[in-house]
């Protein structure tokens, strides 16, 4: 199993979220992928985020190294210029008529559902500006896991 990275990046209070369809169901992520053979981290993030969304990235920097099932997901905080447009992009080791990539989206906090936003505070979410506040102001209020009897 190749080992990953991911990107965060965030305009105007918005993540840059992929809606995926994989094993039958649709979730939404943010944008990465398996480290090539010769290539860094950092390269693997900004290429991979060029071919699944047509940006042109910059490293900011390091939000997590995790270790999952035999791999490391490096996770990286990246800008990209004002004046670029996402696009929905593809995998190249997909082949053209069974893309994962449905669809690529700015999308608030609020509009992520709960269960993928679980992967993202686990890829370092807390650590970008603005977020850790966004948490602080939801208050005490426990909305998951709902009772199950």
């Amino acid at each position: 199993m190749r080992n990953r990275s991911v990107v965060f990046v965030v305009r105007n209070g918005k993540i840059l979220m992929e809606k995926l369809f994989y094993d039958g169901r649709s979730f939404f992520s943010i944008p990465g992928g398996g480290i090539e053979p010769g290539e860094t981290p950092e390269q693997a993030a900004i290429r991979e985020l060029k071919e699944e969304c047509g940006l042109d990235g910059t490293i900011i920097r390091k939000l997590a190294e995790i270790y999952n099932n035999g791999r490391t997901e490096h996770v990286f905080e990246v800008s990209v210029p004002e004046d670029q447009n996402a696009i929905t992009g593809y995998d190249p080791e997909e082949p053209m008529d069974s893309q994962l990539i449905k669809e690529v989206l700015w999308m608030e906090l609020c509009e992520i559902p709960e269960k993928d936003r679980a992967f993202m505070w686990r890829y370092g979410l807390l650590e970008i500006e603005g977020f850790f506040d966004e948490v602080l102001s939801w208050g005490d209020e426990i909305s998951y896991p709902k009772n199950k009897s």
